[in-house]
């Protein structure tokens, strides 16, 4: 079970979309993503590990999942931030608190190793296929979006809520399908953004 939110706020600094706008890069994408970079190549190392104790047990190593989940939690954090959807500056660190942004996943007691070898298999034919090709549309959307609220926000220090709650769903629904071909959950990912 996801729980994934992003806090919309009742009102948006211009002064920090601005500096995110033309400063964003620097200051928040290349120290964070430099940091994720290696952090998610160590994610990929015990991922593989898991995957072969799933394997074997059909258990997911607890360590193994605390870890991934703190690290997707870690990048929900960045890309909060730079598709302008909470105020504030990154907390970094896998062990950081962030007010905006929470994502807790459940640890599941035991994995099917038979859906285990299906995905590994069959998985891009009846996951990645049919769900990249719903997001797909879904993300040109989500980038209209993003362009139209910057001007909003700019202009009335408001961004619209439906559209943070879409452009949060977009968010969810990915880590749903990445967390359903990591291994983390026998649950298949729903054709929704929406919280269950």
């Amino acid at each position: 079970m996801l729980t994934f939110s992003i806090k919309h706020q009742d009102h948006y600094s211009r002064g920090e979309l601005l500096l995110r706008t033309f400063f964003g890069f620097i200051y928040i994408a290349i120290p964070h993503l430099f940091l994720l970079f290696f952090m998610g190549l160590w994610g990929a190392i015990l991922g593989f590990i898991a995957f072969l104790v799933v394997l074997f047990t059909g258990r997911y190593p607890q360590s193994f999942f605390e870890y991934q989940v703190k690290l997707i939690r870690w990048n929900t954090r960045v890309s909060a931030r730079l598709f302008n959807l909470v105020d504030d500056y990154p907390p970094f660190g896998l062990d950081a608190q962030d007010d905006y942004v929470k994502v807790d996943v459940q640890y599941p007691e035991r994995i099917s190793r038979g859906l285990v070898l299906l995905r590994l298999f069959f998985g891009p034919i009846y996951v990645i296929i049919p769900h990249a090709f719903i997001l797909f549309f879904r993300f040109i959307w989500t980038q209209i979006l993003v362009f139209i609220a910057w001007w909003v926000v700019l202009f009335t220090g408001e961004f619209p809520k439906s559209w943070h709650e879409f452009i949060v769903g977009t968010l969810r629904w990915q880590t749903r399908v990445n967390l359903y071909m990591s291994y983390m959950t026998d649950v298949y990912p729903p054709f929704s953004g929406k919280p269950l």
